[in-house]
């Protein structure tokens, strides 16, 4: 029986191959003179973080303003981006209050949340650094033009409390020749306006290895390497053997002969797809569909699905980041060799 001494569904985390993920990397990133800041997103957990910055890491992101307070409850951690417009009171009185136990920035694209940041850091003994995020080819968030970055530049710099410190943004998978011309324009155009931009922050794991190719990057945003997933497998950024998560189930039913139920569902695995078949890999049974999920069961089907109740599989999931989220705590591994639960600090961190 697979780790027979841990209770499924459980999510297991191999951290022999989360380590050499984060070394891999890092390499990579200090080869071409980029530093690297990692989105602790994926992980969510201290341990982690502290390990990407032991490996040369020179700070992390967070996407919300609870995900950092998480992280910098633990220790350790002094240099935190947040990559999200952050709006209301109720958050940037915390972001102020965080921003007096770290060294922290953020980003903007939009007046109306410059505006409520610089209400509450008028008065603070240190101006809070702000990035403006730009859309270069990805349509989320950002400014669409380099014209656009410019005056939001200005912006940010004539209001109290604020410095204007550079650009963010996540890219479009696979531009990277447009993505630097677009942040190279951009530059140039704040240069023009008398500020300097000092940060020019860049990432997202699909496009990992190609990192380099936009030169005028300083830093590299990444989160899903850590741990890696089948999405990334699929795109041939990482293989089986580099995915450190993966979900250890156990057959509860054995309906037929083509299909069999497992004790993990969309709570779980998640019900995430991006654009592949099924719910997952199932190490060793690449013949097995994970083909469908309702909240607490997962169907596996196969010609021949050659599975008795009680058996136990490990699933690679879709999407990694998402499983983190969905669990109270993940068991630690390397190889064959259970460590022990430890809890997912920044789980459920959505404000």
């Amino acid at each position: 029986m697979i780790f027979p001494e841990i209770d499924t569904p459980a999510v297991l985390i191999d951290l022999d191959i989360a380590e050499a993920n984060i070394d891999r990397f890092q390499v990579h990133c200090s080869k071409h003179g980029l530093a690297v800041r990692p989105h602790i997103k994926t992980h969510k957990l201290p341990m982690l973080a502290k390990r990407q910055l032991q490996a040369g890491a020179i700070g992390i992101t967070c996407q919300k303003v609870s995900e950092a307070e998480a992280m910098i409850s633990e220790g350790g951690i002094d240099d935190v981006l947040i990559t999200y417009n952050i709006l209301g009171d109720a958050k940037l009185s915390r972001l102020r209050a965080l921003s007096e136990r770290t060294r922290l920035s953020v980003v903007a694209d939009n007046h109306e949340t410059i505006n409520g940041l610089s209400r509450f850091f008028a008065d603070a003994s240190e101006p809070l650094s702000v990035l403006v995020e730009c859309d270069t080819g990805a349509a989320r968030c950002g400014v669409t033009s380099p014209e656009q970055a410019r005056a939001l530049a200005r912006y940010i710099s004539d209001k109290p409390g604020l410095s204007f410190c550079g650009l963010m943004t996540y890219p479009p998978v696979g531009q990277e020749d447009a993505v630097q011309n677009w942040l190279r324009t951009a530059k140039a155009e704040i240069e023009k306006a008398g500020l300097t931009v000092d940060v020019i922050s860049n990432g997202g794991s699909p496009g990992m290895w190609q990192a380099q190719d936009v030169p005028i990057a300083t830093e590299y945003r990444i989160g899903t390497y850590v741990y890696n997933d089948r999405s990334l497998q699929a795109r041939g950024i990482c293989t089986w053997d580099d995915c450190a998560l993966s979900v250890l189930v156990t057959v509860i039913s054995v309906p037929a002969n083509d299909r069999a139920v497992i004790d993990a569902g969309s709570k779980v695995l998640t019900s995430d797809l991006l654009g592949l078949e099924g719910h997952g890999h199932v190490m060793g049974r690449p013949d097995i569909l994970v083909d469908g999920l309702s909240e607490e069961h997962g169907v596996l089907r196969a010609e021949n699905i050659n599975l008795k109740i009680g058996d136990r599989l490990r699933i690679i999931p879709n999407h990694a980041c998402v499983v983190t989220n969905m669990v109270d705590q993940i068991e630690t591994i390397r190889g064959n060799r259970a460590l022990g639960a430890v809890p997912v600090v920044a789980r459920g961190k959505v404000l």
